[in-house]
């Protein structure tokens, strides 16, 4: 009964999981049949023997999940014997990893609620600072506008974002339920049919089902596992959510603190800069004794553009670039009123009169614009003429007067370069006008006779840039047949684009002309051929000079209101009055400036494409420096070369002026000194000789000799510093410069006057001694004679051979020949030879009946010779007798300071001319120390000084930088500067143009 209900049991527990499987007819796999029904499998195999396990009487429900409720199983009677007991080992090992599982699902669920939690009693910790709001800066508060909080707020995830994040507990659950069915076969009285035999065979297949089951479940684990490690993840990412919301509030706050620090900062630079002010302006008022303020505008859109005309009036005319941006070119004839009506658009009177005299001599380029103040200042000067006093005034029409004539060269009459000048003042229209000379007809006494053709050049090259505006002067006094300009204006301008007339000087004809309706032919520009935008009719005074401005204003406006003119609508109002001239002048200018300006800047642009490509090609590896920066490079190398003057060493400066003094008085010590004293035939008359020639030498001629000597000893060196090569590294475009500066230099410098006399002291002092200390000196002393005498022996050589021509060795070896003269030398030579040998102490000069008795015999040999000629060659023979005699005689003095300790006492031997020479080597190592130390303590400080001073004086001079520094390379490098500085000045015109738009 009892084995019945336990077959019962398991085979209840096999078909119920047979069902549950994978539903498909037939016979199931053993690997996927469950464990007990394998054992039902085993016992029901035909093939198999079944053996009865031994019964186990203890048994127990052996199970890890009791706390699990277990599936109750219908049982249905079964008619086989009870299963083997099973091992569930393994269900436990899973049942630990699963609990494993739910801490880390668990602790991931819980660690995000509580990092929620923390965070918002964080938020509600943040104390309330609106009661503090004063101490925080204003901008604080306004953190909102730079940062979007609210954008940062919902970046954060939320509660229920977290919820999402967490993992799914019904699939959990679901995967927990399956293992669950694994395990819970039956009641705990259902665990007693598991016990069986286990050395039976059933058992042994029993344990290999249950491996296979084992790997199964060790895969769903995996499963789960991973599953497990996504939710970890899913939950660090939201961890890592939570703690980038911290951050950022961390940032906030740290945000608010750098704010604060900054604020506090500018403060403090504020005050500075408030106190720096104060002192400032107390400092210009002071100084401030002519009540002319200097005052500092923001530039105006007229100065701006001004400005870039002033660069373009320096550019290389080459390239055409200066005429292509709108001006009010003002022409007309001369003394037709330009200068008067360009006065009255200026408000002041402030060019120079003439009563029918040239007074614009060369073009004045006048920007108007708008300011508090009337005033006027030129382009190169921060000095303010106020033109509201007549002192002012005179003083400005004094300068530019002044400017023309200096921009004038010699010869000429006019000048091409343009005087800059700016007008400042109430009311004034914004524009840009140039002031020509007034065309002639013909030159007169006192004008250069080019004038009429220089000037009409002037005036095309700036009529015919395509934008300027023509403001074209004519002299409603005069004729009009005798007008030159309008045939000028009208081939320039042929249709009248950009063309505008005026009718000065309207008042006299109207009394002049009989025909009034003449006047309005020419206003109609139907006098004319010339075409024009607009006609107008001004006046500009009585024709006194001495009218202001506002007489001349009102004046103007009272003759038009009376006009007839006006009465019989011959004019209209529009086209009268200087008024009505400037506004239709600056609203052309600016119309003209608008439609042209950027298309000027574009080409500027691809210029500084051109001129950078040429130079990358032309000069890779050089930088762009233009003739400032290469004059001020070119300038630091001279001042570094003239300060390696001082680091010469004195033994190099004494060694150069010893050599070059001895070779400069060599001459005069040999000829002058020594020869006539060895003549005598005394040791004391040498002396005296000796004494008295040098003392009379040291007074006249060895200090200034000197002085010269140490003089071009510098100007070698400095020169020497200046010139030669410094390698790779030296730039030959700066040889002109330097040599410029060295001559100008030396031309400049002069030796300090005083140091002759104290030269002459030391001097005289230095060859009065006669003692020889030691042997050493002695025989320097003797080497220095030898050298001396060997040169001159050299040189009287050389000029015997000349005299004679060659000897019989060079004529046979070189095919050279005597001439007639040479060989009459040669006879002449050959017989006072023979007298020397007769005589050796011949005395230095031939007597009478010496000469007469030389020639004599050579004309017994048929040689015709002179009297003179024999005087010349024996002076050379005698010289070269007489240094061989004294060479022979050094020789001999080499053994004599031992006599000269003695004063030659008791000798036949006499050494006087050996102590000379010593005493003329002393002198000269005492002179070169003093010429040393007076150069590197006084005259290289001088020279450095003259070197800076010429280099300012070049740095002034314009012309004499383009004169020394040129060539392709400085031309490039200026075009290059002129257009980047044209091009940025453009770029800022436009958009403050723009800006005003």
């Amino acid at each position: 009964m009892w084995r019945l209900r336990r077959a019962a049991v398991a085979c209840e527990v096999c078909q119920s999981l047979v069902k549950h499987s994978s539903g498909t007819k037939g016979s199931l796999p053993l690997q996927k049949l469950h464990l007990v029904s394998r054992s039902i499998y085993y016992s029901h195999h035909p093939i198999l023997k079944l053996q009865r396990p031994h019964f186990r009487t203890s048994f127990q429900q052996f199970s890890s999940l009791t706390n699990l409720p277990l599936r109750k199983l219908k049982l249905s009677p079964i008619k086989y014997g009870y299963q083997p007991r099973r091992n569930f080992w393994p269900a436990r090992l899973a049942a630990r990893l699963l609990k494993l599982r739910y801490l880390i699902l668990g602790s991931a669920v819980g660690g995000g609620y509580t990092a929620k939690k923390t965070f918002d009693q964080w938020k509600d910790m943040i104390p309330d600072l609106s009661d503090y709001k004063w101490i925080v800066p204003d901008i604080v508060w306004e953190i909102d506008e730079y940062i979007d909080l609210e954008k940062i707020r919902k970046a954060l995830p939320d509660s229920e974002d977290l919820a999402k994040l967490a993992p799914d507990f019904d699939k959990i659950v679901e995967s927990l339920s399956l293992l669950k069915d694994f395990f819970t076969t039956g009641s705990p009285g259902e665990t007693a049919f598991r016990a069986t035999d286990p050395g039976s065979e059933s058992d042994k297949r029993y344990r290999k089902g249950l491996l296979g089951e084992l790997i199964l479940l060790q895969q769903q684990i995996q499963e789960h596992e991973e599953e497990a490690r996504r939710a970890a993840g899913q939950y660090s990412t939201s961890h890592a959510q939570q703690k980038r919301k911290v951050s950022d509030k961390e940032k906030i706050d740290q945000l608010q603190e750098e704010l604060l620090h900054t604020q506090l900062k500018y403060q403090r630079i504020l005050e500075r800069l408030e106190k720096e002010n104060k002192e400032l302006r107390k400092l210009v008022l002071q100084k401030d004794d002519k009540g002319i303020h200097h005052r500092k505008l923001k530039k105006s859109l007229i100065d701006m553009y001004s400005e870039v005309l002033d660069v373009l009036s320096d550019y290389d005319a080459s390239y055409n670039t200066q005429d292509h941006l709108p001006r009010v070119v003002v022409v007309g004839d001369q003394s037709a009123g330009k200068t008067s009506v360009l006065e009255m658009i200026a408000q002041a009177r402030i060019f120079p009169r003439g009563s029918g005299e040239m007074m614009t001599r060369s073009p004045v380029k006048v920007t108007l614009s708008e300011g508090p103040h009337h005033v006027a200042l030129f382009k190169d000067s921060s000095r303010e003429f106020d033109l509201t006093k007549e002192e002012d005034l005179a003083a400005l029409r004094h300068e530019i007067e002044l400017r023309m004539r200096k921009n004038v060269k010699e010869g000429c009459t006019v000048s091409p370069e343009t005087i800059s000048l700016n007008v400042k003042g109430p009311g004034l229209q914004r524009m840009v006008l140039v002031d020509l000379p007034g065309v002639i007809n013909t030159v007169t006494s006192g004008m250069a006779p080019d004038t009429k053709e220089i000037i009409f050049s002037i005036s095309k090259a700036y009529m015919q840039n395509p934008n300027a505006i023509i403001l074209c002067i004519q002299d409603g006094s005069v004729d009009a047949e005798r007008s030159i300009v309008t045939d000028l204006v009208s081939q320039m301008d042929p249709h009248g684009r950009r063309t505008i007339f005026v009718l000065t000087k309207v008042d006299l004809a109207e009394k002049n002309v009989a025909s009034p309706s003449r006047i309005q032919q020419i206003i109609e520009g139907k006098l004319f051929p010339m075409k024009a935008l607009g006609y107008f009719a001004v006046v500009t005074g009585k024709g006194n000079s001495s009218e202001s401005i506002d007489a001349i204003r009102d004046y103007e406006e009272e003759f038009f209101q009376n006009s007839k003119l006006l009465k019989t609508s011959m004019l209209k109002a529009h086209q009268v009055t200087t008024r009505n001239l400037s506004l239709a002048v600056s609203d052309c200018f600016w119309k003209m400036v608008r439609e042209s300006v950027e298309q000027q800047a574009d080409s500027f642009k691809a210029t500084r494409f051109n001129l950078e490509t040429e130079w990358k090609n032309n000069y890779p590896r050089l930088r762009e420096l233009d003739r400032n920066e290469l004059f001020e490079k070119a300038k630091n190398e001279i001042l570094d070369e003239v300060i390696s003057l001082s680091q010469v060493t004195p033994k190099h400066w004494e060694e150069i002026l010893q050599q070059s003094l001895w070779e400069r008085v060599s001459t005069h010590v040999i000829e002058n000194i020594y020869l006539p004293a060895a003549q005598t035939m005394n040791s004391g008359t040498f002396n005296t000789t000796v004494d008295i020639k040098l003392k009379q030498w040291t007074d006249k001629q060895l200090p200034n000799k000197a002085v010269e000597v140490a003089w071009e000893t510098l100007q070698e060196e400095f020169s020497r510093f200046m010139t030669e090569p410094k390698g790779k590294e030296h730039d030959d475009i700066f040889d002109k410069l330097k040599e410029a500066v060295k001559e100008e230099t030396i031309k400049r410098h002069k030796w300090n006057d005083f140091a002759e006399d104290s030269l002459r002291v030391i001097q005289h002092n230095a060859l009065e001694d006669r003692s020889i200390s030691d042997k050493q000196q002695w025989d320097a002393a003797i080497y220095f004679m030898e050298e001396a005498l060997q040169a001159r022996l050299k040189d009287t050589e050389n000029a015997i051979e000349n005299m004679v021509g060659p000897d019989w060795k060079k004529r046979w070896l070189y095919w050279k020949n005597r001439t007639q003269e040479q060989c009459v030398h040669n006879e002449t030579k050959n017989e006072l030879e023979k007298m020397l040998k007769c005589n050796e102490e011949h005395p230095a000069y031939l007597a009478s009946d010496e000469i007469t008795t030389v020639r004599k015999n050579l004309e017994s040999r048929g040689v015709e010779v002179d009297p003179s000629l024999i005087k010349d060659t024996w002076h050379q023979v005698y010289r070269r007798h007489f240094l061989k005699t004294a060479l022979n005689h050094c020789n001999l003095c080499r053994r004599g300071f031992y006599y000269y300790q003695r004063h030659f006492v008791d000798s036949e031997l006499e050494c006087n001319d050996v102590v000379l020479f010593w005493r003329i080597q002393r002198m000269l190592a005492i002179t070169a120390n003093t010429l040393r130390q007076q150069l590197t303590n006084t005259e290289v400080r001088r020279l450095e000084k003259n070197v800076k001073e010429v280099l300012e004086d070049f740095a002034e001079d314009s012309e004499k930088k383009v004169k020394l520094l040129t060539g392709k390379r400085v031309q490039l490098a200026e075009d290059l500067k002129k257009v980047r500085e044209i091009q940025e000045k453009l770029d800022a015109f436009i958009e403050a143009l723009h800006q005003e738009k």
